[in-house]
């Protein structure tokens, strides 16, 4: 135990001094030219790492008659009220025992990440007191034409920012944080994470320019939220210093997953802390909350490793080839085993895509990531290489059309030409919804005579997310008296659901609840007692939650049918048309192929005109949308906007 404290203790360095000094190097030069000066020390807008109050170190010399007196005297702070309860301080204590026994009603509040993928956030409740866990966001489907990103409503923290006592980070996916700079432009409140988790945050707030609280917190640290205490319990995922937490409070122990697998053998070798789960097992778990993405997979995830040991064999015999690999940006250990690699063959790194780049000059400057002297090179440079000794590194693994991958498909990237010396591989499955995005890309790559390995003709890419018996075996440490999945579809909690029953958990013990709901957990079991406003805000370019359903219903009809816009010049006096009416179509028709149909469209606006007389204008251009729209119907089937203009002299 003593060796593991050193271990921990050195894992804890947040000065990151000897990883820091071997990143000083032209590579990275280059990388913090291209991430417009992202900040080398994590520091912007005040991250502060938080101080342990005592050490275990020197609680272990203690005698035995001191530590008695030492947990008699913790025991009767914590039944005292704290005159202080909105500052937030932090330990380094393992805990000791706790009590099942609910004393306080603890009620859990979801406004986004259930039923849906991504705009993870939830809140707990005991008592006067509110933390949030997650705030991310969401890419828009297909019935959000022109959406930058997806959003949560956070009226109700708006509401009650008086009893929120901080902001929880699992770790640095968009799905977790995306939404964090736009919740600091409505309220102000502390966030607490890793070190890499807010070094991307602080990335983000950068762009928005805001500033925030942020404080560091490190695996088995310890914050004093209020009447909650948040325990940091590292877990595996897809990126590095991924946490989950247990929430301590007078309505009992929760444990909120977040995110995780579980790997045996991870990249930077340091496993999900299932020990700590088991020990929080054994004093009493009130309810386990449990990420639902990969439920209905049987059996485990395979681990991260088994993607390097394909990258070898595929850049072995790519011996002669140009090889670019498009990948999530945020999958650090994946870009550590691609620059492995690439260095093993002796190649030059080239990153592309503004994400990207941020995220990677933000992990090697934190030293997530391990980058030798002189591999990483600008795009610039990749011209003064042979195709054989270059490695590029990209965006655009979902096809996304404004990224990297998606210009080069489409012979529309300044830099990078695709060519038969190509070989490209997508190392990632395509998010549902995505498959014909990702398709059309592989598609054009594949006419310019690139050779493309994609999805699953090798083991190119691995899920982050646990499947059925991972989740099994969570459930099994934690032995929790009551269960709730978290993130996913609504397919994905009932799955998740049903593995808890399969593992003796009471029906009546599980809830699936939905966005607002609020899941009350008391003496008298678990139950939804009621819901708080909640849903989605639509973020297009600089608005935020200025579009609503009625501009999106615009949007979709001119998308499907177009616009026509009518023109007429009326006598204020006589009401005789003086000019017009002139049509303009877009979207609807090509006007000098139609020429028949825009002149009898015109006549159908003139009877209208002739028989209502008068200046009720609104009724006039009433009866014209009317008219027009029933003749345009009844020619061409088509139902395009109709926008009559009336001006009066």
């Amino acid at each position: 135990m003593a060796q593991q404290n050193k271990e921990t203790k050195r894992s804890r360095n947040t000065n990151g001094t000897n990883k820091n000094q071997k990143n000083k190097s032209k590579g990275k030069n280059e990388l913090k030219k291209a991430a417009a000066e992202i900040s080398d020390t994590a520091i912007y807008g005040k991250i502060t790492p938080e101080k342990p109050q005592k050490s275990k170190k020197s609680g272990a010399k203690k005698s035995e008659k001191s530590k008695s007196q030492k947990s008699n005297s913790s025991k009767k702070q914590e039944t005292k009220k704290s005159t202080k309860s909105n500052k937030s301080t932090t330990s380094k204590k393992s805990g000791g025992k706790t009590k099942n026994k609910i004393t306080q009603p603890v009620r859990i509040i979801s406004l986004g990440g259930l039923e849906e993928i991504g705009k993870n956030i939830t809140l707990y409740e005991c008592g006067e007191d509110i933390i949030i866990v997650d705030c991310g966001m969401a890419f828009p489907d297909d019935d959000l034409p022109g959406i930058d990103i997806v959003i949560p409503d956070f009226s109700y923290i708006v509401k009650n920012i008086d009893r929120v006592k901080g902001l929880f980070i699992t770790h640095g996916h968009e799905d977790h944080i995306g939404a964090i700079p736009y919740l600091l432009k409505e309220v102000s409140l502390p966030i607490y994470g890793t070190r890499l988790t807010l070094g991307l945050v602080e990335g983000k707030l950068k762009e928005h320019g805001i500033q925030g609280d942020l404080r560091v917190c490190s695996p088995s640290d310890h914050v004093k939220a209020g009447c909650f205490d948040v325990e940091f319990i590292h877990v595996n995922h897809s990126i590095p210093d991924a946490v989950g937490f247990a929430i301590s409070c007078p309505g009992g122990v929760y444990v909120h997953t977040g995110d995780f697998k579980i790997d045996s053998t991870p990249i930077d070798g340091d496993v999900m802390n299932l020990a700590r789960l088991s020990e929080l097992g054994k004093q009493g778990v009130t309810m386990l909350l449990v990420d639902s993405t990969n439920a209905e997979r049987p059996g485990f995830t395979p681990s991260e490793r088994v993607v390097g040991g394909t990258f070898e064999n595929l850049f072995s015999h790519a011996s002669n080839k140009r090889i670019i690999v498009a990948t999530f940006s945020s999958n650090i250990h994946r870009i550590q085993q691609i620059i492995d690699e690439a260095v093993r063959c002796k190649r030059k790194v080239a990153v592309l895509g503004r994400s990207m780049i941020n995220v990677v000059s933000v992990a090697s400057e934190l030293g997530y990531l391990n980058v030798p002297d002189g591999v990483l090179i600008s795009i610039d440079m990749i011209r003064k290489y042979r195709p054989e000794e270059i490695v590029i590194i990209t965006t655009g693994s979902q096809g996304e059309p404004m990224s990297a991958l998606h210009r080069m498909a489409f012979s529309d990237h300044r830099n990078v030409d695709i060519g038969p010396s190509d070989l490209i591989i997508i190392s990632a499955t395509p998010i549902p919804g995505n498959e014909k995005t990702v398709s059309r890309v592989v598609n054009e790559l594949m006419k310019q005579g690139a050779e493309v390995i994609y999805e699953r003709m090798y083991d190119v890419h691995v899920s982050g997310h646990a499947c059925a018996e991972e989740i099994k075996l969570i459930q099994t440490l934690t032995k929790p008296k009551y269960y709730m999945p978290l993130h996913g579809e609504y397919k994905h909690l009932v799955k998740n659901a049903k593995i808890a029953q399969s593992m003796g958990m009471d029906k009546k013990n599980i809830v699936i609840a939905q966005i607002g709901n609020v899941v009350e957990v008391s003496e008298s079991g678990v139950k939804i007692i009621g819901s708080v406003p909640s849903g989605r805000m639509l973020v297009d370019g600089y608005g935020v939650g200025d579009v609503g359903n009625i501009v999106l219903k615009d949007r979709k009809h001119l998308a499907e049918d177009g616009l026509i816009v009518a023109v007429m010049t009326i006598d204020s006096v006589s009401g005789d048309i003086l000019a017009g009416p002139d049509i303009v179509t877009r979207g609807f028709v090509y006007v000098r192929e139609s020429e028949e149909l825009i002149d009898e469209a015109r006549r159908v606006i003139c009877n209208v005109l002739d028989s209502y007389r008068g200046r009720d204008w609104p009724t006039i251009k009433q009866k014209v949308r009317d008219e027009l729209s029933r003749y345009l119907y009844e020619k061409t089937k088509r139902s395009p906007m109709i926008l009559p203009i009336i001006m009066e002299i």
